[in-house]
């Protein structure tokens, strides 16, 4: 018989510690096929979400997944986190919190999801994140009438970061 991780325990026990100090708690997760986000808002193949009482409905933190309901620029979705995805969980005040380490190699080739495409000279999967355009825009673009654009240099976010002490 396996054991349970220590993963969502602490997450949990890190989660009350802030609502219980009234700081914000954030959760840093690492992105792929098996987690509901909005992806426009993945950078990197990551995301930081506000998993605060104030920010989200339903919130459900088990030991197999974070689920719960947020608002992303007015429009309500459904957020599902395998907790194997978390990265960190901390404060947005002050940082403080507790960073994971995230593998998701052996999870994603255990995945039923079949559309991941398979890197040939790893053998790991290559995941791949693609830019959502907006309905006017694609719309434009189907008629011929937006050229393609260069890419824009993304811009630093004025988020708190994680700032990881050994």
């Amino acid at each position: 018989m396996s054991e349970t991780s220590t993963k969502p325990y602490f997450m949990r026990a890190i989660y009350e510690w802030c609502t219980d100090n009234g700081f914000t708690p954030y959760m840093a997760v690492k992105v792929n096929a098996a987690s509901r986000v909005p992806m426009e808002f993945v950078r990197n193949g990551e995301i930081v979400l506000n998993i605060s009482f104030g920010a989200t409905s339903a919130l459900k933190m088990d030991n197999e997944a974070v689920a719960f309901k947020a608002r992303f620029g007015g429009i309500s979705r459904d957020i599902y986190v395998p907790v194997e995805n978390v990265q960190a969980i901390y404060a947005s005040e002050n940082g403080q919190g507790m960073a994971f380490e995230v593998d998701l190699s052996e999870s994603l080739q255990e995945s039923p999801v079949s559309d991941v495409p398979v890197n040939p000279v790893t053998g790991k999967p290559a995941l791949g994140l693609a830019a959502v355009n907006s309905k006017i825009e694609e719309a434009h673009r189907n008629a011929g009438q937006l050229a393609e654009k260069p890419a824009e240099p993304q811009k630093k976010s004025e988020k708190p970061s994680l700032k990881i002490i050994k």
